[in-house]
């Protein structure tokens, strides 16, 4: 409790804590740049107010609040907030405040907001650990990733939490943050008497890309600078303080979901210099280049396929490079599979190959092997008549003129149909030729 009481001291201190901790947001209603989530009949709003806030999963690109949002959550229900970090957290360490939870909601019907940041660092084990305590709604489980959590949280976590996405911040709030954070005497900046001109202000949202963190560190930083001089922050003074960041920011940048999009569009498109300038806009700001891998992975199937088989083998290769050399030398090998993919022949034959057998089982159920196919492992099987009539095709040339394998209600359905693109033009002739040969 003492260190607890020292904590709160010195987060209010400004010689001892970064202006954005000072400034973070003690309420909702000071949550800047979401109202996708919190204006007035939106999900969450409706959640805190009827006190029934689900376990949640916050995805979005740093600096949009996800640990802010949790904070404010537990402040605003009542709730025990309890905090780890991936990074260096342990089971044991998670287990022990699963055990004081229970106790909390066993002794005084208290709940408690567990939050996990980088919940994406923890592996299998450390993230089935907490399922039983979920499931039970020992915790409200919390946990903020800035990577798509499909890939990242285990099925079956990620079912038994709601997903909501955090939008990089736009200028107006950022502004909002900004103009806040210099009005602000006993959290912000208020009491140098600095004061900024309009252009810089516009000059720091432009180069922390959606980033309130990195915002206020850098209006921090140029506060510092001006009071050298005159006490007027201006635009050089932003750039000195900002130095490289401030310099290489592209005015057109778009938000981390924003510039995958457009890295995979380039990819589909065929245009190799796109595809590169978009995946190193994500490297050069910090992106973890396994995401981009596992993107090229997925492409590689969804959007070549058979088209070009070498395009799978190169990112996989790509992939097993990168892990052994790392980064910088690892640009290589992200390079070589970007490029390839921009300039294989595309096929989206495998979205169909997926998705149309998915439809059929789902609208038909399980419809039974027919008996011919079935496996005769057994006398009694064979007597059952199992296997019977199956035709072999290496005895007939490779393939059974007239011999089906689909359950008879599905008689004559295409699944896989290759496109005119690549080596799926080879792949579809022989097929039809079979087809045609076979009579189906």
């Amino acid at each position: 409790m003492i260190d607890d009481l020292f904590d709160k001291v010195a987060s209010r201190v400004p010689a001892l804590t970064p202006l954005a901790e000072r400034l973070r947001p003690e309420t909702i209603e000071e949550i800047e740049g979401q109202p996708h989530l919190l204006d007035k009949g939106r999900f969450l709003r409706a959640a805190i107010e009827a006190d029934r806030v689900p376990s949640l999963i916050l995805c979005g690109p740093p600096g949009t609040g996800k640990t802010t949002l949790a904070r404010c959550l537990a402040k605003g229900t009542g709730a025990r907030f309890a905090q780890v970090s991936a990074t260096d957290g342990t089971i044991k360490e998670v287990r022990e405040i699963l055990g004081q939870a229970a106790e909390q909601r066993r002794a005084f019907q208290r709940r408690t907001i567990l939050f996990i940041d980088e919940i994406h660092r923890f592996n299998k084990a450390q993230q089935d650990a907490l399922l039983g305590a979920v499931e039970a709604g020992i915790v409200i489980l919390i946990g903020a990733t800035t990577e798509n959590p499909s890939f990242s949280v285990n099925a079956a976590l990620l079912s038994r939490c709601k997903v909501l996405r955090l939008e990089s911040l736009d200028e107006a709030a950022l502004l909002a943050i900004l103009r806040r954070a210099l009005d602000t005497k006993e959290r912000g900046l208020g009491h140098l008497g600095v004061t900024a001109q309009e252009e810089a202000l516009r000059c720091i949202c432009a180069s922390a890309r959606g980033d309130a963190r990195y915002a206020l560190s850098l209006l921090e930083m140029a506060a510092q600078h001006a009071l050298s001089k005159n006490t007027v922050i201006d635009v050089a003074t932003v750039e000195a303080a900002g130095e490289r960041r401030a310099l290489l920011y592209d005015k057109g940048g778009e938000e981390h979901y924003n510039i995958i999009s457009a890295f995979i569009k380039s990819l589909r498109g065929s245009d190799p210099d796109a595809a590169l300038y978009w995946m190193f806009r994500m490297l050069e700001a910090g992106e973890d280049p396994m995401f981009i891998l596992r993107r090229m992975l997925i492409f590689a199937s969804e959007d070549v396929g058979n088209a070009d088989p070498h395009a799978l083998q190169t990112v996989v290769a790509a992939d097993q490079s990168f892990q052994r050399i790392g980064m910088p030398e690892g640009a290589y090998p992200l390079a070589q599979a970007c490029t390839y993919l921009a300039c294989a022949p595309k096929s989206n034959a495998m979205v169909d190959a997926i998705s149309k057998p998915r439809r059929d089982i789902e609208q038909h159920g399980p419809l039974p092997v027919p008996s011919r196919l079935r496996n005769a492992a057994s006398k009694l099987m064979k007597e059952w008549g199992y296997g019977q009539g199956y035709r072999y095709p290496h005895d007939e040339g490779g393939y059974a003129p007239g011999e089906t394998y689909l359950p008879d209600e599905l008689m004559g359905s295409r699944y896989y149909e290759p496109r005119a693109a690549g080596l799926e033009i080879r792949i579809g002739q022989r097929l039809a030729e079979l087809r045609h040969k076979k009579g189906v």
